[in-house]
This record gives C-alpha cells, structure tokens and sequence, in this order.
C-alpha cells in the first residue's frame, strides 16, 4: 500500500522547487522556501511538539555561562578526598558546563523533574507558572525536558544509566522522548515505584499509588546491572533438618515435564521405597548423575526416608545475591511519608513537596553504581541524592562522589539542599543538635553566572573562572599547597624558583601557554601535570576574535 502522506509529501516538494526555480534572484524567497523545506523533511515518526526558548538560552546568546564559587560554604572534611559539587542555578545552565568538563564521565544519573501536573505549583517554565490552562503546557514541558536528555545522554559514560522517576502525566511523551535521545535498543526497562503505602479512599477515580522509573542506557552492551543482597525472608526458606555439615539448605522439584532419552527410571530410597516419575515426565537428571548425588547426600526423601526425592540446594552454593526486579515496593525502597520524614529529620521541617525516600536513591545506586562512580543529578530538589551516594559509601566503603544541580527557587539550594548535605557530613543539624556521627565527605558550592560577550577584555574575565572548572573537572580543590595552577611563564617562573617550599604538591594544572624550562622540567619530574584544556572557553573567545 502506498505511504500516502509521502505521496503528499513529495508532491509539495515538487511544488517548491517549482517556486525555487522561479524565484531564483530573490533570496528572502528562497530562504523562506527552505525554511518550508526544512519542516517538510522532518521526522515523520514519533513525538512531535512546539520548540520554545528559555530565558536562560536568551542570555546566552550574548553571554558566556560560568560558574563562581561561594567559598564560605565549602566542606572539608575528608582530607585528601574527592570534592562533590553543589550548582546552584538554572540546570540547563549547569550541564552546558557539565558538557565541557564531564562528558561521557559520569556513571549514573537520576533525576525527579517536574511531572507537569497542571498545578497550580509544579513547573516553572521560562520563568512563568505552567498549569492546566497553558495549551501549551505539554509542548513546553516537551521542549523543557528533551534539551536537558539530549546533554545528559552526552555526559554518560559508556557503561551510564539514567533513572528518570515520573507519573502518568507525562510519562507516555518522556517514553518517547527517550526512545529518540537514548535510541530504543537502549531501553532498559521501566520500574513501578510503590509510592504510597496505604490506599487513598477519597480517590476520585481509582488510588493511584505508584511512580515510574525509567532507564536507559548510554550503550546497552555495555552495561552491567548489579545483584541485590538477599533478603532475610529469601534466607529463612534454607533450613537443616538433617543436619548437613555443608550448611542450611532448601530443596527441589526433581522432575520436568514431557519424556526424554534414560529420564524414566527406578529411584530408591534409603529405606527401599521405589519411586518412578509420573505419566509423561522424566526426572532432571540422568540415572548415573542421580545415583551420584544420591551417594553424596544431595537428594533428600525426607526425615523418614520414604518421601518423593527432591535435590537439597545449599544456601552456600546459590548465587550471592538477586536479580532485581521491575516492582519497587515501599517496604524495601520506602515511600513518600518516608522522604518527608527523612528530611524532617534532618532539618526539623519539609520543606518540599514529596521529597524522594533515601531508600529509593539507594535502590538506584545498588544495581547501577559501582564503587569510583560518579552520580549526577540535575533536579536536585532537597539533596536525597547526595544523601545516598555518601551512606553507601559508608556501608561498602565506596569512593562514590555526587554532583548536584538545582535552581535555588524559594531558597532550595541555600535551605534545604545544602544545608542537608552539610548536616549528613558534620552531624550536627543548623541549630546545632546532634543528627549523627557523621560521614567524611568534601563540597563545593557553585553558583552559575555569565560573563558578556562585550567584555572589552573578555578572555581575562573568563579566566577568573578556570579555576572552578578545573575543580569541577578533578575534583579537587585548589588550594595552593596540594593542588597548584599555574597560567602563564611568570606564574610558573615565581613557583619554581621556591620548588622546595611545596613539599606535598599532588598535581600542577597548567596553561597549555606555559613553557618549562629544561631545568624546571627536571624539577617537575615525578610530579602529576595537567594541562589546562582549549574546551572550557576557547570556542566562546573564537566567537568574538580571542583566544587565550
């Protein structure tokens, strides 16, 4: 059957080439024409919605984004340990950073965006309130969403996986979404969070009590999922009635269905009984392989010997863990009552409307993180992440490090984020009571910023911020003793005319400008060089003439 629609298509086409080929000498023509053109040829399968631009997109097209830091709310308190990152602003701001110093380096990400409700609080957009009498409330949230997938897709590292949580208002369109960004070979599958622990009985319709997780990955080949621990209830089925000395042990079924080749045979019993498979099945094993664990107290005819065989699996031999599932319950990964009450623990209120259980990012972080992982998350809201990723650190002695994004829209990121992040670490609460021992953990605080394009000396004013960069890229801090920076030849003239006053240098971060010496290469020798790259800046500066 014919693509009628490429029929169409085709005979439109033909139409404007036709105008084209009149209109030759007329360039605003042709140029409209192409503009037709391009919308024509464009995807003609899955979703499509309405572009919109942001007010951060607006500045940025004549500024240059960066990052400042806000050192008075640094955290150290693990010395000579990775620094993880707090950004406060505008994620899209954020992760156009992001791309610059952690491209196909982060390891897991997983975001709560807004779920487009049509509250009257949930999505802001453009600076404006986006509810239910917007008409163009899904094609921005579209817009919105996709521009933030398309980065993080790049930020993942070969092995990454995304974790997107979201309901039903827009879960069909993120589907989608996802399917063109992260390709549909990439799915991973879709998790149902139960979210609720009780049935809402004023429920207009049905009680919806669930969330979705979706995950994709950045190279579904390459990606590995971790086993869970087992549960004490997986456990407690393992028993000893006959006292093995190999351990704890559950049986069974020795028998399949259908017939084969030596599957139908006589089995006895340690007391003589003679058992024989039903009509139409076989046993699972050969007569020599069964006389064989039968001589090596593998198959179990019960406490008085005269029960139907069935093989004994020892607890000690099973795999050490599970598979996880798709069917998140709250009574192992909590609910929402439960993330209210960890922050409210932590900061004596709820400050945000449903915040994600600790539990839920830890179910995340088990099956996809490994120990050196890095974890992003670009809708931070109150810091559950963060929470996390430093408590499971704690419990198999991980080197995980976070990176947070997050607007600071009503104080969040000054309030709540950061503020939970420094109570987790120090232990103590903003009022100053004991939260607990705390964990060793190192922050920065970032807050994004621009620079114009019109800076009459715009490469010096972005060389203020190499600085935050290079931390973020390294995790590290720049502290003059450790971890040294050096942009140009007298820098590195000063520094090393007083080598010998910098005992414990771990690495130099230097301008690719600079030029050692021989003897000062002889000096550096053993010592860890980076060069500071041309992408943090160099294509900015190209667009209005500079260069470094």
């Amino acid at each position: 059957m014919p693509n009628l629609s490429q029929v169409k298509r085709e005979r439109m086409m033909a139409f404007l080439q036709k105008i084209k080929d009149e209109h030759r000498e007329d360039d605003d023509i042709l140029i409209a024409l192409g503009e037709i053109e391009s919308e024509l040829t464009a995807k003609k399968y899955g979703l499509v919605w309405e572009q919109h631009e942001e007010a951060v997109d607006v500045m940025m097209r004549d500024n240059i984004p960066v990052f400042t830091e806000d050192m008075d709310r640094e955290i150290t308190a693990a010395a000579g340990g990775v620094y993880n990152f707090i950004l406060e602003g505008d994620n899209l701001h954020s992760l156009r950073l992001l791309e610059k110093t952690h491209t196909g380096k982060i390891d897991v990400i997983y975001i709560d965006p807004p779920y487009n409700t049509g509250g009257k609080n949930d999505f802001i957009y453009d600076d404006c309130r986006i509810d239910s009498t917007d008409s163009f409330r899904h094609s921005k949230w579209c817009s919105f969403i996709s521009r933030r997938l398309q980065i993080a897709r790049r930020l993942l590292s070969e092995r990454g996986l995304i974790f997107i949580s979201i309901d039903d208002n827009e879960y069909a369109n993120l589907k989608l979404i996802c399917d063109s960004i992260f390709g549909e070979n990439n799915f991973v599958t879709t998790c149902v969070w139960q979210k609720i622990h009780s049935i809402k009985n004023d429920a207009k319709y049905l009680s919806v009590n669930h969330d979705y997780v979706l995950i994709y990955a950045k190279q579904i080949e390459s990606v590995h999922i971790n086993l869970l621990g087992r549960t004490e209830e997986m456990n407690a089925r393992y028993k000893n009635p006959d006292n093995d000395p190999r351990g704890v042990w559950q049986s069974g079924d020795l028998v399949a269905n259908e017939t084969r080749v030596n599957g139908n045979y006589d089995v006895i019993g340690p007391t003589g009984t003679v058992f024989n498979v039903p009509d139409g099945k076989h046993w699972v094993y050969s007569e020599e392989n069964m006389r064989e664990l039968i001589a090596d107290n593998r198959i179990w005819f019960g406490k008085n010997g005269t029960s139907f065989p069935r093989k004994k699996r020892f607890l000690s031999e099973v795999q050490s863990g599970r598979t996880p599932d798709t069917w998140w319950r709250n009574e192992e990964v909590g609910h929402n009552q439960e993330g209210a009450r960890d922050l409210k623990k932590i900061l004596g209120t709820v400050a945000l409307n449903n915040p994600k259980p600790v539990r839920l990012i830890n179910r995340v972080l088990q099956i996809a993180s490994q120990p050196n992982s890095i974890i992003l998350d670009f809708f931070a809201g109150s810091g559950t992440t963060a929470q996390a990723v430093m408590e499971l650190n704690i419990v198999d002695g991980g080197n995980r490090s976070f990176i947070l994004c997050t607007n600071n829209e009503n104080g969040i990121c000054e309030n709540v984020t950061y503020p939970r992040v420094k109570t987790v670490i120090t232990g103590k609460r903003t009022d100053g009571s004991e939260y607990s021992k705390g964990i060793l953990a190192n922050v920065k605080y970032y807050r994004t910023d621009f620079v114009s394009k019109d800076e009459e000396y715009l490469s010096d004013a972005l060389l203020e911020h190499i600085a935050e960069m290079v931390q973020l890229e390294h995790g590290v801090k720049i502290d003059g003793s450790r971890y040294l920076i050096v942009m140009d030849d007298d820098e590195a003239d000063a520094l090393l005319a007083h080598w010998e006053d910098y005992p414990d240098v771990q690495a130099l971060y230097v301008s690719r400008n600079v030029l050692f010496t021989t003897e000062q290469n002889a000096l550096l020798a053993g010592t860890e060089i980076h060069i500071i790259p041309d992408y943090y800046f160099n294509f900015e500066l190209k667009e209005v003439g500079e260069t470094w």
